[in-house]
């Protein structure tokens, strides 16, 4: 039985060229980064170099970058650090209705804790007015988070206008940038930001490892107290190994961003194209341009994406039904819902997120088998047969 992967966003395998490079730090050069002896010194050239490159491709100063254990700590880190800091000036923050659960929850701690947070609202295509977001700032705005791209739906959002909103009132902007860095070109100066989060494994690096980056001069309190490391920003013993991972995937996304970004939006429009000529009342979910070259998602009438997402994987297909942090709620996705989809429809969503190794091949297998999946399992559904 084939079997194919197509849930890159969920998490992507590791390119075997990053775990060549790691694979030294294991055991050759495994002192402490923090060390002054020869090994730590190994050690601490391999982390400082990965930051030279993630820098490079974020357009930003080494300095800027602290590396974290991925995705959600970099917005924990990001969102109660500003509102810590910034507590005296104001207490409110804003953010939209798709962010992920790294960001809401942040959020959402923070309103226990006294703050006031406001939370925009997104049009069909999941789109962020950026008006929106200049009526909802006060002057006890400290901070707006509004995420680079959705992992659900595939939207991009117009980042850069709401930087420029943010910049004229002068508060502070975060992007959850997790589904964007390694796949389109992302450049913290174009983009008008002050903060911005990443995670490896969602670039073809290891897991536990990303980064936060911290335009310089942004207040922003420490979120792990310990040891020193990160110029005081953030104690922790440095994951060496896992730094050095993600400094060779940025590089080899650097390298091949253009040429993959091309291929995978070929065939996600091919999707976008033939899936509802194949399949009658489907549509598709985000932006029909504004979105991700690896992102398709569809919302499939009548039937649960949860029975898609498992006949799929009996013929060695692998898709998602939404988050992969949510993929065990029984709730549907807090992302269709905010697009203005019903929870009967909503439950019926089907994510295909493709990679580095996704082939025509792949797609010509999945595209042929999920009419049939399709077919098979609204001949059993009560709502299907009442239509």
């Amino acid at each position: 039985m084939k079997r194919i992967y197509l849930d890159y966003a969920a998490t992507a395998p590791c390119d075997p060229l990053v775990l060549e490079a790691m694979q030294p730090y294991f055991f050759e050069k495994s002192g402490n980064a923090s060390s002054l002896h020869s090994f730590g010194q190994d050690a601490k050239k391999g982390v400082e170099d990965a930051r030279e490159s993630l820098a490079s491709f974020l357009g930003a100063r080494p300095e800027e970058i602290i590396f974290t254990s991925g995705g959600t700590e970099s917005n924990n880190a990001a969102i109660i650090g500003v509102a810590r800091a910034m507590e005296k000036k104001g207490d409110h923050l804003i953010t939209t209705a798709i962010e992920h659960h790294a960001v809401s929850e942040p959020c959402k701690f923070l309103e226990k804790q006294g703050f006031k947070i406001t939370t925009v609202g997104v049009d069909k295509f999941g789109l962020v007015n950026p008006d929106d977001i200049k009526k909802a700032i006060t002057d006890k705005t400290v901070l707006v988070s509004v995420m680079h791209a959705n992992n659900e739906i595939g939207t991009v959002q117009p980042i850069t206008e709401i930087g420029k909103v943010t910049r004229e009132k002068g508060v502070y902007f975060h992007t959850d940038a997790v589904q964007t860095v390694g796949h389109i070109p992302v450049d913290v100066d174009d983009l008008n930001i002050d903060l911005l989060s990443l995670s490896a494994h969602k670039f073809y690096g290891p897991k536990g490892v990303g980064a936060l980056y911290v335009r310089k001069g942004t207040r922003m309190e420490r979120f792990l107290h310990g040891g020193d490391q990160e110029k005081g920003r953030r104690a922790s013993t440095y994951n060496t190994t896992g730094i050095v991972g993600l400094g060779k995937a940025i590089e080899l996304c650097r390298r091949n961003l253009e040429q993959e970004a091309k291929f995978q939006s070929a065939l996600r429009d091919r999707m976008i194209k033939e899936i509802p000529e194949k399949i009658p009342d489907v549509f598709l979910n985000g932006h029909p341009a504004k979105r991700l070259p690896n992102n398709v998602n569809f919302s499939i009438k009548y039937i649960e994406g949860e029975s898609i997402l498992l006949n799929l994987d009996m013929l060695g297909i692998a898709c998602s039904t939404g988050s992969a942090c949510t993929s065990s709620s029984l709730e549907p996705s807090h992302v269709l819902l905010a697009i203005g989809l019903t929870h009967e429809v909503a439950h019926g969503s089907l994510r295909v997120s493709m990679g580095r190794w996704t082939t025509v091949e792949d797609i010509d297998y999945f595209m042929d088998n999920l009419p049939k999946v399709v077919s098979k399992l609204r001949a059993m559904s009560p709502l299907y047969d009442k239509k």
